[in-house]
């Protein structure tokens, strides 16, 4: 890697637009760009070694993979560009509003997401290099507050995608990383999943879980045919990451973990 330097925030987006927030260690990356001629101030996925044309059915981790073989740094955050940690403490209206998801059926839903409008009270609570730098001093993984399901995540994802997938990711890492299949295996009972594929870890750690999540995926692409998955399911790539890397976190159990919430800025969905 080159260019390894401080802390990045690595912030993806999946089309043009602008760079939010204009924050110092923020790096806005479009993933998938994939040598599209538009003029952006945001950096494109698709220079040097990359898997940028992938983009549909590895969604964000297109521009991972650019940044763990291109670029650097000492500590490594990801985020979306309408999601992103915050270590403020949340204003306590926006803790009654939470506590209202109860009776009205959205709390297993919302855990760990403070939904609102993009604003300088809220962009003053994302956090900062200097919040990440101090966290880390006591912490080795920082994580989104995990998401919550009715249904174990082998059968959420059976109900929601292609159940012969799980099955052949469970094989491949018997065959290539078996000191891991308890972990997988623990990841599949449990109702509780670090999705997003988002956090925050050292460079170290970072190159780790790369090498060992890019040599999985790659070698269950290897034996799919990708062109049979279409619309949502096209994002295979992108579910199944999400679950391995719960199962990275499940088997170090060394880790020292601090989970923190997720600004949801829901009026910068882009159409």
């Amino acid at each position: 890697m080159s260019g390894v330097s401080g802390t990045k925030i690595l912030v993806f987006h999946y089309k043009n637009g602008q760079p939010y927030p204009a924050l110092p260690c923020y790096v806005h990356i479009w993933a998938g760009k994939n040598k599209s001629a538009q003029v952006s101030s945001l950096i494109g996925d698709d220079t040097y070694l990359n898997i940028s044309h992938k983009n549909k059915y590895y969604s964000e981790l297109t521009g991972l993979y650019w940044f763990w073989k291109n670029q650097g740094a000492d500590i490594v955050a990801t985020c979306h560009y309408r999601r992103f940690f915050t270590a403020k403490q949340i204003p306590w209206h926006y803790r009654i509003q939470q506590w209202l998801y109860f009776p009205i059926g959205l709390k297993r839903k919302r855990k760990g997401l403070i939904y609102c409008q993009q604003n300088n009270f809220w962009t003053k609570r994302i956090i900062n290099a200097a919040e990440i730098e101090q966290l880390m001093l006591e912490y080795d993984v920082i994580l989104p507050q995990p998401r919550s399901f009715k249904y174990t995540l082998e059968e959420h994802f059976n109900r929601y995608h292609q159940k012969n997938d799980l099955v052949l990711l469970q094989e491949i890492i018997a065959e290539t990383a078996l000191p891991f299949l308890p972990a997988f295996n623990n990841m599949l009972k449990q109702k509780q999943l670090y999705a997003n594929n988002m956090f925050i870890m050292r460079s170290s750690d970072f190159e780790q879980l790369a090498t060992w999540l890019f040599s999985i995926l790659e070698t269950f692409e290897k034996r799919v045919n990708l062109g049979e998955y279409h619309d949502y399911q096209e994002r295979i790539m992108g579910f199944l990451s999400e679950r391995l890397i719960t199962t990275w976190i499940l088997h170090h159990q060394e880790y020292r973990i601090k989970t923190l919430p997720l600004i949801y800025m829901k009026h910068l969905k882009k159409g």
